[in-house]
């Protein structure tokens, strides 16, 4: 297959890009509207973006030409929680990808806990062993189109980590926190068959 990316339907390279770009990491983003009623939605176009400052990112689709509730949400309070996803909550986060009414509390729906944030309004997967809070850095819009939305980067606030997953002061033990990861259609990934590598070093030029 060759051809220019403008001679494709966006339906197709989303297709491809799902089955390409794998796995992908989980964003699990908690949000509250302006009354203050929360949501939860998962969502796979998302990343880890700066250390310094500390930044995480995750777009946002429109939905029929509207924002979804997660994107609406950001851009009215500014702020948004990031939950890491187990194997133990593939379930739960599958539950809160329905488009339920922007009335539905995903947390109560999905049958999870709410556990209050420390520096912003959103509430936290309590189940969830790591946790991310964000205040909104920079919205960038991409296009109005079904599938273009927006780029949402949120600058990490507070950082909640269970200990049982936690290797010293900074590393995460993957082998407890057992993350999934995003594939494409209903696929998705365990992390269960690690390899390391050790980057090479490049050989310094010595002077005869």
């Amino acid at each position: 297959m060759e051809c220019p990316a403008q001679t494709l339907a966006p339906k197709s390279i989303h297709k491809l890009l799902l089955g390409s770009i794998v796995p992908r990491p989980i964003g699990w983003i908690s949000t509250v509207d302006e009354r203050g009623v929360p949501n939860l939605a998962p969502y796979s176009y998302f990343n880890a973006v700066s250390a310094d400052p500390p930044c995480l990112m995750f777009s946002a689709q429109l939905r029929r030409g509207s924002p979804k509730d997660t994107l609406a949400n950001v851009q009215a309070t500014g702020e948004f929680v990031v939950n890491i996803v187990t194997e133990k909550l593939a379930e739960a986060m599958n539950a809160t990808s329905a488009e339920f009414p922007a009335d539905v509390d995903e947390f109560q729906a999905a049958g999870l806990t709410a556990a209050a944030s420390v520096a912003v309004r959103p509430p936290r997967v309590a189940e969830s062993p790591i946790h991310f809070e964000c205040r909104v850095y920079q919205i960038v819009p991409l296009t109005d189109g079904e599938l273009g939305g927006h780029l949402v980067i949120g600058r990490i606030v507070h950082i909640h980590i269970h200990d049982d997953v936690l290797i010293g002061d900074d590393k995460i033990d993957l082998a407890a926190l057992r993350p999934i990861g995003r594939l494409s259609g209903p696929s998705y990934v365990r992390i269960n068959d690690i390899f390391d590598m050790t980057r090479p070093t490049v050989p310094t030029s010595k002077t005869p």
